[in-house]
């Protein structure tokens, strides 16, 4: 049986998860409140051997899916991305555009490929694991995966707001 204390080792990476997720902080800490409410009720279920962390976000994809992602709007969500880009790049300016570039576009996606592909990039999940912890066929995460991906390609390319490379030469930009 996994225990409390196992289950709170993976709260970083739910709330990470969670805040790209859900677009809204006051969301995404109760998606996280929510799936430990439900993993601590259900460590019982736990099975030995199995990974707790495709558990625990099993649990999240889940209760994310039946209650949070209907409540909120779109706007709302792609405001949340530049914002938490905002607050999350200490790189050049042009990094912080091109990040913002990028969730901004992500925001776009339709809810299942971004789902996987937030899973793939930022939580480092295989697609044996997010197939695991969404319960469909890997062949589905691969799918969602790839057509994720072309998707915010083309939304990348069309996108005319794109960040001009330069190069500083002699202490002075060169455009």
């Amino acid at each position: 049986m996994v225990t409390s204390s196992e289950i709170l080792d993976h709260v970083h990476q739910l709330r990470r998860y969670a805040r790209l997720l859900c677009g809204s902080p006051v969301d995404a800490d109760d998606l996280v409140q929510s799936t430990l409410e439900k993993a601590v009720r259900h460590a019982g279920r736990f099975v030995d051997g199995r990974n707790l962390r495709v558990w625990l976000f099993s649990i999240m994809h889940n209760t994310f899916r039946s209650t949070i992602r209907e409540s909120r709007s779109r706007l709302y969500r792609e405001t949340f991305w530049s914002e938490a880009a905002a607050d999350s790049v200490a790189g050049t300016q042009e990094a912080s555009v091109e990040l913002n570039r990028v969730l901004a576009a992500m925001a776009k996606l339709p809810p299942q490929q971004r789902e996987v592909l937030l899973l793939v990039s930022v939580e480092g999940f295989s697609t044996d694991e997010i197939a695991l912890a969404m319960d469909i066929p890997v062949g589905t995460v691969r799918s969602r995966l790839a057509r994720g991906r072309e998707a915010l390609r083309r939304l990348l390319e069309d996108d005319d707001s794109s960040v001009t490379p330069f190069t500083v030469v002699g202490g002075r930009d060169v455009h």
